[in-house]
């Protein structure tokens, strides 16, 4: 059963980032080899680790189309909601992607600062396919880099046994049908922390890109935290979480049902709950209990519930917006009514991954469909950083161009001569000062 504790009770600990151990060497181990010895490491971890350990690893498009079109026919409306989710994602990443602004400015005569957007030439994404293979990931992944303006994306993935038993590089055909419907082309199977490896620093088979996103267990989180400066990455990310502020008027029914959502990820997901209201706590601690009696998850939420799960009780909802800014989760919901306290609520919270504002805004529309990105800061991390993004997948960087007849660029010619002096950089200091010939 979910635990129900004061505000007052709540340990430091709570707080803190969750760490669940590490396999650095192991991974370091992985990375170096895949380094050195390209697909033939590869294909022995595979056989290691792997359902099927293909020679090949990219996938033909023909067999991503077939993935495509069997789901089409078979299962139409998974089809249909991967096409409204890919949509309503792009629409969402490219109106990002304007907030990003090309610009030159003045700033004193002759001396011109500008700032430019510029999408990175590679990126690499990472979908997992484990106990559950993350479909909407390949749409929340590869949204922004498309709406960024990436040259070439490719996709990196377990792979499966192939059906026709050729051999033939496969993966989980959900996955597969997902990339054709993105207008991913370039597939491969393989996983894992290799993968990592295989996309930071290149194979014969995988090319090495810019950039690596998308989720993955603790072992693809090292080895992206390893790669990290060879290639940029998105987030190291951490179990999952929501944090749900709730006061008398929400529904008890459907608060569970959120905290449920978010725990039957892994075991050691954490749902958390903060509100004003012992009655709606209780309730809320029953509605859990009998959910969880027919839900097919029921082992690995009941698990997540009973061990990281809990409902705090606070004096009143500021200070529920207190415990969620120190906690800053990835998921922060705000179950209540519209209203001026719902008002004052959101304009106190500010660490957050994504914010689901009232009754209606479940956190699984922002997993699935809703175009929000679902790859979010974990363990804290919203302090700091937000989720996946087109920035993700954009450069910005300064431009300088100046008049040196002019009052500005001759100040600035100046003032540069002096704090090269200063730091005792002399070759500084006559590099500023030739532009005042």
């Amino acid at each position: 059963m979910i635990r129900i504790q004061k505000a007052d009770e709540v340990e430091e600990e709570f707080f803190c980032t969750r760490n669940f151990g590490e396999s650095i060497e192991s991974v370091r181990d992985i990375l170096r080899n895949v380094k050195l010895r390209k697909d033939e490491a590869l294909r022995e971890y595979s056989k290691k680790f792997d359902l099927a350990s293909p020679y090949n690893l990219k996938i033909p498009e023909e067999t991503l189309k077939n993935a495509a079109e069997k789901m089409h026919s078979e299962n139409p409306k998974l089809y249909d909601s991967l096409c409204y989710s890919r949509d309503l994602a792009v629409r969402f990443a490219k109106r990002q992607r304007e907030s990003f602004d090309d610009f030159e400015i003045e700033l004193e005569p002759g001396i011109f600062t500008g700032q430019k957007n510029i999408p990175v030439e590679k990126a690499g994404l990472y979908v997992p396919a484990g106990r559950f293979p993350l479909v909407s990931t390949v749409v929340m992944t590869s949204s922004p880099a498309i709406a960024a303006g990436v040259n070439e994306i490719i996709l990196c993935t377990p792979p499966r046994k192939n059906p026709d038993g050729s051999g033939k590089p496969y993966a989980d055909e959900n996955i597969m049908a997902a990339s054709y419907i993105c207008g991913i082309k370039e597939v491969f199977a393989c996983g894992g922390s290799q993968a990592i490896a295989a996309m930071a620093f290149g194979t014969e088979s995988i090319p090495a890109v810019d950039v690596i996103v998308g989720p993955g267990n603790k072992y693809v989180a090292e080895a992206k935290r390893l790669v990290y400066g060879t290639v940029g990455i998105d987030m190291i990310a951490g179990p999952t979480e929501v944090f749900i502020i709730a006061d008398k008027t929400a529904n008890p029914v459907w608060v569970a049902a959120d905290l449920l959502a978010q725990a039957e990820h892994d075991v050691v997901a954490q749902p958390v709950m903060a509100t004003d209201s012992m009655e709606l706590a209780e309730k809320v601690s029953k509605e859990i209990e009998k959910q969880l009696e027919s839900l097919p998850t029921k082992a690995t939420a009941e698990q997540s519930i009973n061990t990281f799960g809990r409902i705090i009780v606070t004096e009143n909802l500021e200070q529920a917006a207190e415990l969620a800014n120190k906690k800053a989760p990835e998921h922060l919901e705000l179950a209540l009514d519209s209203s001026l306290e719902r008002e004052k609520i959101q304009s106190l919270v500010h660490n957050y991954g994504s914010l689901f504002i009232g009754h209606g805004a479940a956190e699984v529309f922002g997993d699935y469909a809703a175009g929000l990105n679902h790859t979010l800061p974990t363990s804290g991390s919203a302090r700091f950083t937000g989720g996946l993004s087109v920035r993700s997948f954009i450069k910005t960087v300064t431009t300088l161009r100046t008049d040196n007849t002019k009052s500005g660029a001759k100040k600035s010619a100046e003032s540069a001569g002096y704090l090269g002096d200063a730091e005792g950089l002399a070759a500084h200091a006559k590099a500023a000062r030739l532009r005042l010939e």
